[in-house]
């Protein structure tokens, strides 16, 4: 089925936020850009998605900051032959109609309107680029085409407390119509099947590619936000079949592991959640495996550090931790740490409840808590982060929960 499908469809992977609420990490790389889980980058996850459901034919909109953006997509996925009809391609604004960027998703799609007339695909899968989670899109398109729909909309349940001003957020018949939609309401309206839930918008739409053109272009004459959730999919659920796809499990009805990580905390304990003994977000799932671009690293190390006095120091230890590829753990004790490729712990140093990203040294001694640490930065020896708020606000940026962040190539002397 899957292969059928893929013949008259084209995904659209939306990429070109600023991501200005996971700042500093977005300061020099667009949000799906940004590493995760140690070796990935997250657009990887919704295109191990594509690749896993037997989708091969995929734009990328990219707009801000999108040079680590491209330069990850040529190195880790080159893999399609376009003679087969097959490619991943990053598209930037092409300012076809209008000299601006993007101003929302639906105009996004609006200003590539040729692509779709160039292709002519009789389905579009609209997919975002900054989420975690594992789904076979094959299936959603094989209900859209069952339900005879001209929209469908990917949904999960999440706490409503998680849903106000954040997620949209639907309403649907039993036989999965969607009768009510609301971008970011500060109440709520609860699940039918959970009532402290709410059922929300995850960002994937399945389209009828006439359908989705002439909503796009309406949209764009009128004065909106441009944006699927907050002007197009309301407008159209009175005149069009709109059915909710529901991201649940079929056997169980359980809710699957779907994390929207645009802001400091979510990211960080997405991350983290990849540390439980048994993961809801199972990185070694043969079945489902996740495709990044790696560089040539050698292994990871964990040495007995030998003191100037010439005594031995404790063995290089790691607790609960994921360590990439190149990774020194010099006489130090790592302990529920998501790190990145080429990182250098030095000996006696301390570093827990952190995410430290590729290239970075810490010196001996060093104490780490709670932080938050992008590519290649130098902690000197006998330095602190994440202990004292008062400390760390005179150097750092500090999330709404407490976590330190320090920027790429920042050096702490």
């Amino acid at each position: 089925m899957a292969s059928y499908i893929s013949k008259e469809l084209l995904t659209v992977i939306l990429a070109g936020g600023r991501g200005e609420r996971l700042y500093p990490l977005t300061k020099a790389r667009s949000k799906p850009a940004v590493p995760f889980g140690g070796i990935y980058r997250i657009i990887d996850f919704t295109l191990s998605n594509c690749l896993n459901s037997g989708f091969r034919r995929i734009k990328v909109l990219c707009q801000y900051m999108s040079h680590s953006l491209d330069r990850h997509l040529k190195e880790g996925w080159s893999i399609f032959c376009r003679e087969l009809d097959e490619y991943i391609d990053s598209v930037p604004p092409q300012q076809q109609f209008q000299e601006t960027l993007y101003k929302g998703t639906a105009d996004a799609i609006f200003q590539n309107i040729y692509l779709l007339d160039l292709i002519h695909p009789k389905y579009v899968l609209i997919l975002s680029g900054d989420h975690i989670y594992k789904m076979d899109y094959a299936e959603m398109v094989h209900y859209h085409i069952e339900k005879k729909a001209e929209l469908t909309v990917a949904t999960v349940e999440v706490e409503t407390s998680l849903a106000a001003c954040k997620l949209g957020v639907m309403q649907v018949e039993p036989e999965g119509r969607i009768v009510d939609f609301e971008e970011k309401p500060h109440k709520p309206k609860p699940s039918p099947t959970r009532p402290d839930h709410a059922l929300v918008n995850m960002g994937i739409y399945v389209f009828n590619t006439d359908v989705l053109v002439r909503n796009v272009v309406a949209d764009a004459k009128r004065d909106t936000t441009h944006d699927f959730g907050r002007d197009v999919i309301p407008a159209m659920i009175p005149r069009h079949r709109c059915y909710s796809f529901s991201f649940a499990d079929e056997t169980g009805g359980e809710i699957l592991y779907w994390r929207d990580i645009g802001t400091i905390e979510n990211y960080y304990e997405a991350n983290m959640d990849l540390l439980n003994p048994t993961p809801r977000f199972d990185l070694f799932d043969p079945e489902w495996p996740i495709r990044t671009h790696i560089g040539q690293y050698p292994p990871t190390k964990l040495i007995r550090a030998t003191s100037a006095e010439g005594r031995r120091a404790k063995l290089g230890r790691a607790k609960n931790s994921i360590i990439s590829s190149g990774c020194i753990i010099d006489g130090a004790v790592v302990s529920n740490c998501v790190i990145s490729p080429g990182v250098y712990i030095g000996p006696d140093a301390e570093v827990e409840d952190s995410i430290i990203m590729h290239g970075t040294r810490i010196g001996a001694g060093c104490r780490i808590r709670r932080t938050l640490i992008d590519k290649n930065v130098i902690i000197a020896p006998g330095k602190s982060v994440g202990y004292d708020t008062d400390q760390d606000c005179r150097h750092f940026m500090l999330s709404e929960t407490g976590i330190v962040l320090i920027p790429k190539d920042f050096k702490l002397l």
